[in-house]
């Protein structure tokens, strides 16, 4: 995509390689389904499967976390998941406030290595990620950012962990997570105040991925360079929010 970043999911769901001299990073393991297309992705770049090292998540939903136990089973990377996602992690979904007790959501549960806190940095090689807690889509969803050099630039990258309200998501008396609101409007103020040259996230649909790759192979400027599409983007989704709440909350003054 740009500088030692590579795809490496399937449409929908984003999965990012970030290689090192010291061996490579995982962002998002998926669905349980998905990691032998992962694998088969990073080996078609040329890299092996073995050499990840760390497995990171953008937040503990079944899409992005499925597939975890397995990469870990077969490559021995270092799981690192951010503090308000752990029990979830270790739970395979059942302790998540909106999907635990689905049992059609649940996942292998997976053996956390490293508690991530807001602002803690992920080292390998000559790559330094900074997690960013942006939480209310999960208790501990995950903004990455990271810098990366290509043709003697350097730029800002920015994952979005996720800033949607999905249908069902209690934003006012929500007795599982009573701060969901609070911390929702939280992580926009953080995604407001990232720096933003290169716009990634969780799925590919959040920054047009499909449409963007087929520039790129047609040769254009690298079209994930995007900031005006980052802020566009983040200013949609927190319209979304504090429409989505303002309802809820007129909802339960009439009642």
């Amino acid at each position: 995509m740009i500088g030692n970043i590579y795809y490496v999911g399937s449409r929908g769901l984003a999965s990012y390689l970030i290689t090192t001299p010291a061996g490579d990073i995982l962002i998002n393991s998926n669905l349980k389904t998905s990691v032998p297309l992962i694998r088969e992705s990073i080996e078609k770049l040329g890299f092996r499967f073995n050499d990840v090292k760390i497995l990171l998540i953008s937040h503990a939903h079944f899409d992005h976390d499925g597939g975890s136990a397995e990469v870990k089973k077969l490559t021995g990377a270092k799981y690192m998941v951010m503090d308000g996602d752990v029990g979830v992690v270790e739970s395979g979904g059942k302790s998540d406030f909106q999907y635990g007790d689905d049992a059609t959501l649940s996942y292998p549960a997976t053996n956390v290595d490293r508690v991530l806190h807001d602002g803690d940095e992920v080292k390998l090689g000559d790559t330094v990620l900074i997690a960013h807690r942006t939480a209310g889509h999960t208790r501990g969803c995950t903004t990455w950012s990271l810098k990366v050099r290509e043709a003697g630039k350097t730029y800002n990258v920015v994952i979005v962990g996720s800033p949607n309200v999905n249908p069902g998501y209690k934003l006012v008396n929500n007795a599982r997570y009573p701060e969901i609101a609070d911390d929702y409007a939280r992580g926009f103020r953080v995604l407001k105040s990232l720096s933003c040259d290169v716009f990634l996230g969780a799925h590919g649909s959040y920054y047009g991925m499909e449409g963007k790759y087929a520039r790129l192979n047609a040769g254009a400027a690298n079209p994930y360079i995007d900031s005006e599409g980052y802020k566009n983007y983040v200013a949609e989704r927190e319209e979304a929010f504090l429409s989505e709440l303002q309802k809820q909350t007129s909802t339960v003054k009439k009642h």
